[in-house]
């Protein structure tokens, strides 16, 4: 197996089994915790960490395909950031309340669509 397929696949993997245990961890231990506004940005956060889960291991398994694509391994890392920086933003902010951190949200976003377009391109321009 290519070493970048499998480290895309094993780092969507680890992301997908972190976004559910995020998700119970928001339904369950902060419901009552936190106000209605915090658990819509922790929703939000988890629902965006699980889809870009899976679209990392995606591009993993178009990389096991194609291992010499620099852009399908560039679009996983791109997912891969991006997926940190935008739910880890929103985590942050709906557990501490701190709103400089949503200034932070939209960099992780245009991380994703950088990586949605580069995963994109990758596969259309062979």
């Amino acid at each position: 197996m290519p070493p970048a397929g499998k480290l895309l696949l094993g780092l969507g993997a680890l992301l997908a089994a972190a976004a559910v245990g995020l998700g119970a961890f928001g339904a369950h231990a902060l419901r009552g915790r936190l106000g209605e506004q915090a658990l819509d940005w922790w929703q939000t956060a988890v629902q965006y960490h699980f889809w870009h889960a899976l679209g990392v291991i995606a591009i993993g398994l178009c990389v096991l395909h194609f291992p010499e694509s620099r852009a399908l391994r560039a679009a996983g890392a791109l997912l891969v950031v991006g997926c940190v920086v935008f739910s880890g933003s929103l985590y942050a902010l709906a557990l501490s309340g701190e709103r400089w951190l949503g200034a932070v949200t939209p960099l992780g976003g245009m991380t994703l669509i950088a990586g949605w377009l580069v995963f994109a391109w990758a596969v259309l321009r062979d």
